[in-house]
């Protein structure tokens, strides 16, 4: 058998090793940059919290802030809708408030504050009387086909009876589609399609958060904060799945937040607009990061998961948040399992 020179056998010694060291250098990094980081505590201003959402993230986003008034200091609502709309009912959800008609009417909002004032009677939502403090913001596009102009409407007259009209904005005249509304990302204003971001000419970040926390430094086009991919288990007892929750959520974090006491605004993505399915483009270009650097906002992002017949309990093949019950019957109240996970992220970025 014919032997290697010796100088060829060591070369081909240190390839081999070159190639080998370079592949677990790959896959290392690789590992790395799968496994999410633990959410810091950054000493946030606990006193300072808001909240926004589109669609199911707009009905979760009413959902967190009746249940946790006495924190939340204001919510934006794109296509949404009234607190306890649903009524734990999928079928309700889907027809009295969506798209209400003579056979499926909404619930009537003075129901809506019953149900609301006896969930406060017995604390299972904080006491109705802070929401007198709250800031409102409210967007409909007139192109919506998915959400009807009749349920946003119930939601401002729901809002009415507790939050003073001259703290309530409803945005009406924009020729939008069921979609986050952006200044320059996006598809077509008046388009409901994936990633459900529409090009309208119409900063709905940048207006919400201005009229949540009052008047904002310019937005920043190239934001130099960090965006963290974070443990979402955590904040759901180790099985994020189990409510209908990825293993993984997303926090923008702007640079002066480490030292400094920065706002926390949790922004609620719709159904179909998880990392999942369209990964970074919500968490990236819904607005919110471009405002955040500027004016000491961390950006929170929680993300759902899609659930299918073939996956198990609970059903939620679109990935939506809970606002029928499929996680639950206080899916709607501080134990509701999705709305405790986020508060505990929220407590977590206050701790010092």
């Amino acid at each position: 058998m014919h032997n290697p020179p010796r100088d060829e056998y060591q070369s081909g010694a240190r390839r081999f090793r070159s190639v080998l060291l370079a592949t677990l250098l790959c896959v290392c990094a690789a590992s790395d940059a799968a496994v999410p980081e633990r959410l810091p505590a950054l000493h946030a201003d606990a006193n300072a919290t808001t909240v926004s959402g589109i669609s199911s993230g707009g009905f979760m986003a009413v959902q967190f802030h009746v249940a946790h008034s006495a924190s939340i200091k204001g919510a934006a609502i794109v296509a949404g809708g009234p607190y306890y709309c649903a009524q734990n009912n999928v079928w309700a959800a889907r027809y009295n408030c969506l798209q209400p008609g003579p056979l499926t009417p909404l619930p009537a909002v003075a129901l809506l504050k019953a149900e609301t004032e006896q969930l406060a009677r017995i604390g299972q939502i904080d006491a109705t009387s802070h929401l007198k403090s709250a800031r409102v913001w409210l967007f409909w596009g007139s192109e919506d086909a998915v959400v009807k102009q009749p349920v946003m409407d119930a939601l401002q007259r729901f809002y009415g009876e507790y939050v003073p009209a001259d703290s309530t904005v409803f945005v009406r005249g924009v020729k939008a589609g069921h979609g986050m509304v952006t200044q320059d990302y996006g598809g077509s204003c008046a388009a409901t399609a994936a990633p459900y971001i529409n090009d309208c000419d119409f900063d709905a970040a940048g207006k919400l958060l201005a009229h949540l926390y009052g008047p904002l430094q310019p937005a920043i086009d190239h934001p130099s904060g960090r965006l963290l991919a974070f443990d979402q288990k955590e904040f759901a007892g180790g099985d994020a799945k189990a409510i209908s929750l990825a293993d993984s959520a997303y926090a923008y974090i702007p640079k002066e937040c480490d030292a400094a006491h920065c706002r926390v605004h949790v922004a609620f993505h719709g159904c179909r607009q998880n990392a999942d399915t369209i990964k970074l483009a919500y968490v990236e270009h819904a607005g919110y990061n471009r405002w955040a650097d500027g004016n000491r906002i961390i950006v929170l992002y929680p993300q759902t998961i899609a659930r299918g017949l073939t996956s198990g309990l609970p059903l939620n093949p679109e990935g939506c948040w809970d606002w029928w019950g499929y996680s639950g019957a206080l899916y709607h109240a501080k134990e509701g399992p999705q709305i405790r996970a986020v508060q505990a992220m929220i407590e977590r970025l206050a701790q010092p």
